[in-house]
């Protein structure tokens, strides 16, 4: 089995040279299936199909109410979510979108002004910026200036997962959003399979362990991650198989907010109710795999998510009662349904 020798390099050339599009992937691990709501889809038929083509990832990681926002996108690639996002923001927003990647931000920056002209803009809203998802700071992202973070299926092929949290953390607004989308496993990764060039490549060497993700956000200051997402990722490869098939691979979806929260859900009594004035979600908000905002429907709600409704862009969507003068234990959120396995999450 070829060893790597240098993780990045093995990875920019996986995706600058072995790559020309979809077609050639072994797996369909950074090929997610998962569908667009319908008011994305209408965005995605206005992106260049050369975007389309030469994008990979494993989920769709666009959260609703954007406009205005600075949004960040995490390993860019060819830029489809980025020009999503660009939609999305509007003018009054902008978008950054770093990759390391020459060949894919070549194609993201020469259908630029292509993109301008589909969605109506007489200047762009959008840069995109050479870089890696390690060090920030480098490229001038400053310190609480980034409203939201989006990557699909990016940071697995990092060796430093610590300092793209840690990144992630720093440039965050107080009560800004990390939305991704990647791979997980149910184990941790042996040490040979996490150097295979092609695992690598395939978005499933560095895929991270659940409970190891979880206790790094611990450690960068997070004490609260939710689930929007998760289904189980078919290899359909025999070679792959044959190396890693004990492996569960989960593409699964995350959101976590940069605002003081407790490493456990406490009770204090809070009641949430949307009010229906997200446009796209008339009806129903879903915040995670267990928080299901029927319109004008009060939901008791630990305080955790009290706060992401609270002290977020969310805020004025939602009218939350109670406070924090009482304090009656543990809430109970009881057994959540993630994917294909009931198991506890962090609301617990």
């Amino acid at each position: 089995m070829s060893q790597i020798m240098n993780p990045k390099e093995e990875v920019k050339n996986y995706y600058g040279k072995v790559l020309t599009g979809k077609k050639d992937l072994k797996t369909n691990a950074c090929c997610g299936t998962n569908s667009f709501p319908s008011h994305l889809r209408k965005i995605v038929k206005m992106i260049h199909p050369e975007i389309i083509e030469k994008c990979y990832g494993c989920g769709s990681p666009i959260p609703s109410v954007l406009k205005g926002l600075t949004v960040l996108d995490l390993g860019c690639g060819t830029g489809r979510d980025s020009y999503i996002l660009s939609k999305l923001v509007g003018p009054e927003g902008q978008v950054i979108g770093v990759d390391m990647t020459d060949e894919q931000l070549e194609v993201a920056r020469r259908h630029l002004p292509y993109q301008m002209r589909q969605f109506g803009y007489s200047q762009s809203n959008i840069r995109f910026l050479k870089g890696y998802i390690e060090d920030l700071e480098s490229l001038g992202i400053k310190n609480n200036s980034v409203d939201l973070i989006v990557s699909n299926c990016v940071i697995n092929l990092s060796s430093d997962k610590r300092r793209v949290f840690s990144e992630i953390f720093r440039v965050l607004k107080p009560g800004g959003e990390l939305y991704f989308s990647d791979i997980f496993t149910g184990r941790r990764m042996p040490k040979e399979l996490s150097e295979d060039p092609v695992l690598l490549g395939e978005c499933l060497g560095g895929a991270l362990y659940l409970e190891d993700f979880r206790r790094l956000l611990l450690e960068v200051g997070c004490h609260d991650y939710r689930v929007a997402s998760r289904s189980r990722i078919e290899l359909k490869n025999p070679g792959v198989e044959a190396k890693a098939g004990m492996i569960d691979f989960w593409s699964t979806t995350i959101r976590a907010f940069k605002m003081k929260l407790e490493d456990r859900c406490e009770d204090y009594g809070q009641i949430a109710t949307y009010l229906g004035t997200i446009p796209e979600s008339p009806h129903a908000f879903f915040l995670d795999d267990h928080h299901l905002f029927e319109k004008g429907r009060p939901v008791p709600v630990c305080s955790n998510t009290a706060a992401m409704l609270q002290q977020t862009r969310y805020a004025s969507h939602f009218n939350v009662t109670g406070d924090l003068s009482t304090h009656y234990g543990l809430f109970d959120c009881g057994l959540k349904v993630v994917g294909e396995m009931p198991q506890k999450g962090n609301c617990c």
